[in-house]
């Protein structure tokens, strides 16, 4: 075969995919409402993460005046939680797994739920997400607020397709 010949074959299997990409098309709202989205549940694992904290002083020495008092962390540390935003579907069942692997206390507080994270350890929870929306979890202790953060985002069943 030559390399005309090899060239023509790849130019019709382009031509082909091309064609059969073009004949789909959109799911009309009666054909999305045949196939309505099924709740599922969902294994999520979040982790606190230190970002500024009093130890890394001896590392990063401009901390020091940061956490001195009257200093910009006066009082406080920075944290994370990893990930910071979950996204779900409503109704569905998510399975939080949550680690706080440092030696302080933490907290994960989201609407109808409020969980200790005691230091160094692991623990387990069950949320269902009721409504759609934007909902804030955070950690409650309060010399990690306002900085340790983060979002569940949940999507609306209607706005999945089914999917």
């Amino acid at each position: 075969m030559t390399s005309v010949e090899r060239l023509r074959i790849k130019l019709a299997v382009a031509a082909a995919l091309t064609a059969s990409m073009s004949c789909t098309r959109e799911q009309t709202a009666t054909e999305r409402t045949k196939h309505p989205y099924r709740p599922i549940a969902r294994a999520i694992t979040v982790t606190t993460v230190p970002l500024l904290v009093k130890e890394e002083q001896t590392v990063l020495p401009f901390l020091k005046a940061d956490f001195a008092k009257g200093g910009v962390l006066d009082g406080k540390e920075v944290y994370g939680f990893s990930p910071s935003t979950i996204t779900v579907v409503e109704g569905d069942t998510i399975h939080f797994t949550l680690i706080n692997p440092e030696d302080d206390l933490h907290s994960f507080v989201l609407p109808d739920l409020a969980l200790s994270l005691p230091a160094q350890k692991k623990i387990t929870a069950t949320y269902i997400a009721k409504r759609a929306g934007i909902f804030p979890f955070v950690c409650a202790v309060q010399a990690h607020l306002p900085m340790m953060w983060g979002q569940l985002v949940v999507l609306s069943a209607s706005s999945t397709n089914g999917e």
